[in-house]
């Protein structure tokens, strides 16, 4: 099964908690915090992968979680900071952001690309030591880690793509111009995913791809053009493949035009694509249709070669055309990474201090995922790690939001396990 578009889960690691610790050593009279700091959560990583052509394994995996940072030590010892997790994707995957469309990455070449980046470790005790607080029962929770929901769509890297309605040749052409073995049937969509093939013109080569047959209105979703016009999109030169011959009826120049429209609706950017034209069945085509339909293309600027792809007439000339063609090209199309808007960096700054409040039963119910670190690393018991606890409650908003709620003296706040009585 070809598979080209998926869309998954990453959650990068979340560093580790900062410790709480201090110094016990013989004959060492109060020896100090010595809390050490977490370590930092894994990256998750992509990167190519020659060994894969289809993105059909995200279809049963459609989840990564990346392990956390493990938390800091006694004696000054920092937690263990993770390796980056590797996701192996085929070459030419661009990555986006699910809810946005925002291009992440495009992974292809042999750089690996952090596409969520694992949080920092968190400060531990022996970092809050001051002349006035010499003994700090708190440390920093770690940072958590990026997530995302994103999708993952191949577009195939290939120099030269054959485009052309089904059942035109294109997959014979492929087949006897290089060693790919296409199926080939007289009947339209014989071919239903990509195919690539490697040309060899002396010592140099290109690759090809036998993109599935077009139709008119493939740009909206119809037939199978509109899953694969994407992989058009790198290609550097078009092989516009032409029934010539017209004996399913059909008029080569309107198919000609048709195709180009429906490239035109996808991109901008394909519709002034180089394009060589290749004139197919022109061995069961008569002159004079042979005559009328290079009079047409050549109107228009673009090489012209007739070819027989089943004889393999006219097939040299046309690679040695696209060949020259391809040396006086800019290399494959790559997609630039798109940065954060204003308005994203604004709804992920507001989302890392998010809270609700609800009154339950008279009791004050307050859910904040970024709390449940923070609680976990807070001595109650110990005043100044109250009043750590309590400053980040004033610096989040939290306090702001319980008194514009008209909560009075004494009344219970509850914060995941941990209660305690509102004190103005």
């Amino acid at each position: 099964m070809f598979v080209d578009k998926v869309e998954i889960s990453i959650k990068a690691g979340n560093g580790g908690n900062g410790a709480v610790s201090f110094h016990r050593e013989k004959y060492v009279n109060a020896g100090g915090p010595d809390g050490g700091d977490g370590g930092k959560g894994s990256d998750i990583v992509f990167v190519a992968d020659d060994n894969l052509s289809t993105l059909i394994d995200f279809r049963y995996k459609k989840k990564y979680v990346a392990p956390d940072g493990e938390p800091g030590g006694a004696k000054r010892c920092s937690g263990k900071s993770m390796e980056p997790t590797v996701i192996r994707v085929p070459r030419g995957t661009v990555i986006r952001d699910a809810h946005t469309g925002r291009i992440m990455a495009d992974i292809s070449d042999n750089e690996p690309v952090v596409v969520a980046k694992g949080g920092k470790g968190g400060k531990g005790n022996v970092h809050f030591a001051t002349p006035t607080r010499q003994i700090p029962r708190f440390a920093k929770p770690g940072f958590p880690g990026e997530k995302f929901d994103v999708v993952l769509e191949l577009k195939l890297l290939a120099d030269v793509g054959l485009v052309g309605f089904p059942n035109v040749g294109k997959s014979t052409l492929i087949s006897v111009v290089s060693a790919a073995k296409p199926k080939i049937a007289n009947y339209h969509f014989t071919t239903i995913t990509p195919v690539l093939g490697v040309v060899k013109r002396g010592e140099k080569s290109f690759v090809m791809a036998d993109i599935p047959g077009l139709i008119e209105g493939a740009s909206e979703g119809v037939g199978l053009g509109h899953s694969f016009l994407r992989h058009v999109e790198r290609c550097r030169l078009i092989v516009h493949v032409v029934d010539v011959s017209g004996i399913e009826g059909r008029d080569p120049r309107e198919d000609f035009e048709k195709i180009n429209l429906e490239l035109a609706n996808f991109s901008e950017e394909l519709a002034v694509r180089p394009q060589i034209v290749a004139a197919n069945k022109s061995d069961m085509a008569t002159e004079e249709q042979i005559a009328e339909f290079r009079s047409f293309i050549e109107e228009k600027g673009l090489p012209f070669y007739e070819i027989s792809a089943a004889t393999t007439a006219g097939t040299e000339p046309l690679m040695d055309c696209v060949t020259e063609q391809l040396e006086k090209l800019p290399p494959a199309k790559r997609f630039e990474v798109q940065p954060l808007t204003l308005k994203e960096l604004n709804e992920i700054e507001e989302n890392r201090h998010k809270f609700n409040i609800e009154v339950i039963d008279g009791v004050y119910v307050v859910e904040a995922e970024f709390l449940a670190p923070i609680l976990n690393t807070v001595n109650m018991e110990d005043y100044e790690s109250l009043q750590y606890f309590q400053r980040v409650l004033r610096s989040s908003g939290i306090i702001d939001e319980l008194e514009r709620m008209g909560i009075h003296e004494d009344d219970v706040v509850s914060i995941y396990d941990f209660e305690f009585n509102y004190v103005r």
